[in-house]
């Protein structure tokens, strides 16, 4: 961000007067829910991403170069960072310090008012008083003016005064807090998840530096904690090249529009790769909009207008043929939008859509007028992308006449489900559910074991196609993925329909064995590129056949995991009146185990596959490295995590 630009965002005066109260405290321990979404891990580590965004915001304004996350021995974590320091002065409203208001009263903070912060993120300046009443205790350390100062809280009140504890010579702000365990279902914070977190928010903030420290963790080399730091000059131009690094680019530059329009300061970075899927991410002042908004709607218009015009222009495309869509446009596109705004209006409670109508302008001008200018210096870049885009034209004509097969058509129009479908006969899709099985044999036993009102068998012969390496078209004429789509009954893409789904649980049913992991790692791939709502309304499972059958005399039990063998052996003694069987797969299981073990509602057990929108890049990156033509980032990904294999059968 540019010196004038910042400028803009900055307002000079932050003592403890431009605190605005709105009203007090009690809810939150109540309803944390309410607040940050959970008590699961993911609002337990949401209470390190709001103080960190205090001192992001810190950055924004210009004064934080620098933030520190500590995770130490007991899981109490300290954020430190270098910005000017909580004011401590009195609040005259309160008669409160300012330290105290912020803490201690919900919705109060720099950030209303216009007074303290032009921009901010965090839960709209309610973040650190619900961290401090969702903690057993939390401390604060000020630097400020050379003096240092310190108060303590127990679940949100004072028990400690703010006190003058030494002199200083820097400003800055310290927080340590003890999750309460009397809230969280879970109090121990997850190294990697923190990490990727952090990291997305350097990316984000381009010149600061983030430190993340894990004290429970030595590392093995040097004994000293866990160290990893975040730095990325180049900002979100590094985040795309990050999120492309397992990938082909098709040129070497990263197309980068940067500007302000209307009070938005809009920054965009894209680069197209030889795949063909979309990695566009959204952010409005650091905060990830997983349903994108104005500032994706305007980005998305402006490059369809911009590249549709250059190619009418450059006789790419001729008068008489049809225009680039969007999607073709955006084949193989890794893009990042991030916007700064000081009224940011969010949609529903969970921000996660943009609602400011001056953002889709401010994003469509900037990037229309500088990608524009883009295309006209670099016409070779230009040529490649509208190369693709056509290419990505025909393809998507060819998907959409093979999409016209796999749809589910009425019994009039003659079409029915795959002839290898067991369908159940219930039709009410909330007590329904379909078993995707591997192989014939398996598939033969489900159909017998299976409860015939609610349960409906589709086995698959081998594995289907690795869909993170074909176009659309090629995948549609895919027989065993035609027959997932036809049974689901929702479509794909463009054309998926949530209400249409026939069964509300779809489990993957595949052999505990390496295949077996590999075919249910295609079939998440599929549903995850085209049926992603699947995933997000929770309606995808992974059954967990037992590796051993344990038989002694009457006796008879299964184990899931070589620890739990080892329990029950311990418990009914080891001895030569043991016979345990592994299972290789699933075709060795009769019809009656296979019930009992994996299908038997009130005795098996299911996987639910979740997945987190605010790590959308993440996921992105992983499943590139797992399924993506690049050999040696699969590789590199499977020693990093062969140590946390538990069972291995090859």
């Amino acid at each position: 961000m540019s010196d004038e630009m910042k400028n803009t965002f900055v307002e000079n005066e932050y003592g403890a007067d431009q605190i605005q109260i709105l009203e007090g405290l009690e809810a939150v321990r109540k309803r944390p829910g309410m607040y940050i979404g959970s008590t699961s891990a993911k609002g337990l580590h949401h209470l390190v991403y709001e103080i960190v965004d205090n001192s992001i915001d810190e950055a924004l304004a210009g004064y934080c170069d620098t933030i520190e996350v500590t995770i130490h021995e007991d899981n109490s974590v300290t954020v430190k960072d270098n910005g000017r320091g909580i004011p401590v002065g009195i609040n005259h409203k309160s008669g409160l310090p300012g330290i105290e208001v912020v803490f201690t009263i919900l919705h109060a903070g720099g950030k209303f008012g216009g007074g303290g912060y032009k921009v901010s993120g965090g839960l709209h300046g309610v973040g650190a008083s619900v961290v401090n009443a969702l903690s057993e205790w939390l401390e604060v350390t000020i630097h400020q003016e050379g003096k240092l100062h310190h108060q303590r809280f127990e679940r949100g009140h004072t028990v400690q005064p703010l006190t003058v504890i030494g002199e200083t010579d820097h400003t800055g702000t310290e927080v340590t807090f003890l999750p309460d365990k009397e809230i969280f279902e879970e109090t121990v914070f997850d190294y990697d998840t923190l990490k990727q977190r952090l990291r997305e928010m350097a990316f984000l903030t381009k010149n600061v530096k983030i430190i993340l420290i894990d004290e429970r963790n030595p590392d093995e080399e040097t004994g000293e904690p866990l160290k990893r730091t975040f730095h990325y000059e180049g900002g979100i131009k590094e985040y795309v090249q990050y999120l492309n690094k397992h990938k082909t680019p098709l040129y070497e530059n990263i197309i980068y529009c940067e500007g302000q329009r209307n009070d938005v300061y809009v920054e965009v970075a894209m680069q197209h790769n030889d795949g063909y899927n979309e990695g566009t991410y959204s952010f409005v002042n650091n905060i990830t909009t997983p349903e994108g908004g104005t500032h994706l709607t305007g980005f998305r218009n402006a490059i369809t207008k911009t590249f549709n015009d250059y190619a009418r222009t450059q006789k790419i495309l001729k008068d008489n043929e049809a225009s680039l869509t969007g999607d073709d446009i955006r084949e193989g596109l890794t893009a990042i939008i991030s916007i700064k705004i000081s009224e940011p209006q969010f949609e529903g409670q969970t921000k996660q859509k943009l609602g400011n109508s001056e953002a889709r302008g401010a994003v469509e001008s900037v990037v229309s007028e500088q990608l524009t200018y883009f295309l006209e210096q670099n016409p070779a870049v230009a040529k490649t992308i509208c190369e693709k885009a056509i290419l990505a034209q025909r393809a998507r004509d060819a998907a959409r006449k093979a999409r016209d097969l796999t749809r589910r058509k009425t019994a009039l129009e003659g079409m029915s489900l795959p002839g290898k479908l067991a369908d159940c006969s219930d039709k009410d899709p909330a007590k329904c559910e379909i078993y995707i099985v591997e192989g014939d044999s398996a598939g033969g036993s489900a159909k017998t074991a299976r409860d015939r009102a609610t349960q409906a068998i589709l086995p698959l012969r081998g594995k289907i196609l690795n869909v993170e390496k074909a176009r659309a078209d090629k995948i549609l004429e895919n027989a065993e993925i035609r027959a997932m789509i036809t049974a689901f009954g929702t479509g794909i893409q463009d054309d998926f329909d949530i209400s249409k789904l026939r069964y509300h649980k779809i489990i993957i049913m595949t052999d505990a064995d390496v295949d077996g992991a590999h075919i249910a790692t295609l079939m998440l791939t599929f549903l995850y590129r085209f049926m992603p709502e699947l995933i997000k309304q929770g309606y995808v499972y992974l059954a967990q056949p037992p590796l051993y059958k344990i038989e002694k005399g009457k006796y008879v039990n299964y184990a899931y995991s070589d620890d739990e063998l080892n329990k029950i052996l311990i418990e009914i003694g080891r001895d030569g009146n043991n016979k345990i069987q592994r299972y290789k797969g699933l075709g060795e299981m009769d019809a009656d185990q296979l019930w009992e073990t994996t299908m038997d509602p009130e005795r098996r057990i299911l996987l639910k596959v979740v997945m987190d929108e605010d790590q959308a890049s993440e996921i992105d990156v992983t499943f590139n490295t797992l399924m993506g033509d690049k050999v040696e980032p699969r590789r590199e990904f499977i020693e990093l995590n062969a140590k946390y294999v538990k069972n291995l059968d090859i």
